[in-house]
């Protein structure tokens, strides 16, 4: 790539925004250089031409296997290599507000969309709310309804629209999801009982098809381990290089690349699943909970 490694961006002294931007720039500059168009770009490491533009705009930091596949595809030095791999590992080791991520966008479903197209398999572990994959129309609606800062009218209306686009990848076959769902997540009720009744009956549903488990775990159960908060991991083709795992809190958004970060939810994924109730088992629970609710709605 000629001289390409001597415009590298010089140390990345200031906050998060500089790292992210600077990477942002310099990613944007190798596939000028390499004359790639984004769409060329963008089909080469397997992500749309949306996120491309995104990631060049410093709105999204891509993962460390797209940066990888990015360099690749624009011939980048082992020098420039190098940088791009330390700069984004920098970057994903910041806190990731959902200010800034929603700077320039109404929403983040196609942000999250993009993520798990790119995942062969998706690990939900949530303590405090039904997955978003899994959510009705009406639940979701609630749920985006109760954010802080809320959401315009039409924001709202197309996060929803975002969020049942997504859920279209349940029915490939190819595509595997599991979930871990504590039972308050399945009592949260941001709405009348009938509207949790309707969430439950879609979760029991969903549960039938073969590429999709759902994990129930029980008030009743000891506690073997105890996740302040939900996950997600992501795993692309089962190595520890596509490996990554999402948190999310109140304000932030944490993105754990480290391979020893990740075996902890890994980890935690295992313990919880000894706790958790399956399949037919499962859809019992869900049946019995439906009952209890009805029976207190008369």
């Amino acid at each position: 790539m000629g001289g390409e490694a001597m415009n590298i961006p010089a140390g990345d002294g200031g906050g998060q925004g500089t790292k992210r931007q600077r990477l942002a720039m310099e990613l944007r500059r190798l596939r000028d250089l390499a004359g790639i168009s984004g769409r060329d770009l963008a089909h080469r490491i397997g992500i749309s031409q949306s996120k491309v533009s995104r990631i060049e705009s410093g709105t999204v930091i891509p993962s460390l296997p797209q940066v990888t596949a990015w360099a690749e595809a624009v011939g980048a030095s082992d020098q420039t290599r190098a940088w791009l791999t330390d700069t984004t590992e920098a970057a994903f080791t910041e806190v990731h507000t959902w200010r800034d991520a929603l700077q320039g966008q109404a929403h983040l479903q196609d942000d999250i969309r993009d993520q798990e197209d790119q995942a062969k398999i998706v690990r939900v572990f949530q303590p405090t709310l039904i997955p978003g994959l899994l959510q009705t129309a009406e639940y979701a609606r609630r749920i985006f309804s109760l954010f802080d800062p809320p959401y315009s009218d039409g924001d709202l209306a197309m996060a929803i629209a975002g969020r049942l686009q997504r859920q279209l990848a349940l029915y490939e076959e190819s595509r595997r999801f599991e979930f871990l769902i504590t039972e308050a997540a399945l009592r949260c009720r941001p709405g009348p009982l009938k509207l949790l009744v309707a969430q439950l009956d879609r979760i029991a549903s969903l549960s039938t098809l073969e590429n999709i488990s759902v994990g129930l775990i029980p008030h009743n159960r000891e506690a073997v381990v105890c996740p302040p908060h939900g996950f997600i991991v992501y795993e692309s083709d089962g190595s520890a290089g596509d490996t990554f795992v999402e948190v999310e809190t109140t304000h932030v958004r944490l993105t754990a690349n480290n391979a020893e970060d990740i075996a902890i939810y890994q980890r935690q994924w295992s313990l919880l699943s000894e706790t958790a109730v399956f399949n037919d088992e499962a859809r019992e629970f869900l049946a019995t909970l439906s009952a209890d609710l009805r029976a207190t709605a008369q």
